[in-house]
């Protein structure tokens, strides 16, 4: 790995090196959103292991965006001020700190994993989910309200106003969860949009709501700012968002100013295989820097 350990630069952030801690979620926030001693234990450790950028978890831009009511939350200015102590630490520390600011779609509402990890039901605290089509992610998953023409503008308001207090929260890096099945990405997957207006459909119509929504925040997100997109190259099932859409999509992302796309996979479908090895991800990754002429990173084992 003769590059791995050699400095890295975006825009105006320099990295120590090219070691990223990946978002992971950690289900302990306060039902409130906010952070909690075990985040401040967690993020410092891994930045002072060395890791160039440390990502905080999947955090809701609005609070029906949570995937758990343990996750933490960026659609309040009361979380702000918490989430930059947060972002302080890891800077103290020599590391970028970075926030991927998410919402769960129809993939939301659940018990967290160690509970069951179960949908919840009404009595629970449950909410009710949101999707381009009316689709639930699996039998037992509940089915989302389709979201109207009005609702995803104000979705799209709600990642703008989100990056908005990451900034001034003092992250420097940003990353749009577009990835896992989570609602982004069920937007750009044909198995899970199936609308007939200008949002579903053709490539272009399904790329569209990822796309505005990467342009308002790029818009208000500082110019020496990073900005990546985590997406999900491929939904390992026939018929679904593909590598080659990934590549066409980093190639329309790079233009409206995104600095890097993250790529995973799968998250869509309950039933795909994904071929779990170690670097499975890492040919994602080389195709989008190649083709893409974008800069790329891999996660996941």
């Amino acid at each position: 790995m003769p590059h791995l350990f050699e400095p890295f630069s975006l825009r105006g952030v320099a990295f120590r090196n090219r070691i990223g801690v990946a978002p992971m979620c950690q289900y302990n926030a306060t039902e409130e959103g906010l952070p909690t001693d075990w985040h401040t234990v967690h993020l410092g450790a891994r930045a002072a292991g060395g890791a160039a950028l440390v990502i905080l978890e999947a955090t809701a831009v609005e609070a029906r965006g949570r995937i758990s009511a343990h996750d933490l939350g960026l659609w309040s200015e009361d979380q702000v001020a918490p989430l930059a102590r947060l972002a302080a630490l890891i800077e103290s520390h020599g590391a970028v700190a970075g926030i991927q600011l998410a919402h769960a779609g129809r993939k939301g509402s659940l018990q967290r994993p160690w509970d069951g990890g179960q949908p919840l039901h009404d009595d629970e605290g449950g909410w009710p989910l949101v999707a381009p089509s009316a689709l639930s992610f699996s039998p037992r998953s509940p089915v989302p309200h389709a979201l109207s023409l009005g609702e995803l503008r104000e979705i799209q308001r709600s990642f703008a106003r989100s990056a908005l207090r990451a900034r001034d929260a003092g992250f420097r890096f940003v990353e749009l969860h577009a990835a896992h099945g989570y609602l982004l990405h069920s937007f750009l997957s044909p198995l899970s949009n199936q609308r007939t207006d200008a949002y579903g459909g053709s490539f272009d119509n399904r790329v569209r709501f990822l796309l505005e929504t990467v342009q308002e925040v790029r818009e208000l997100w500082p110019s020496s700012r990073v900005l990546a997109v985590r997406v999900s190259a491929s939904d390992w099932v026939e018929g679904g968002w593909s590598l080659a859409d990934t590549v066409e999509l980093s190639k329309r992302l790079a233009t409206l100013g995104v600095d890097l796309v993250d790529c995973s996979s799968g998250g869509t479908s309950a039933t795909a295989t994904p071929p779990l090895e170690p670097g499975y991800q890492v040919p994602f990754a080389r195709a989008v820097k190649r083709d893409a002429r974008i800069a790329s990173a891999a996660v996941g084992l």
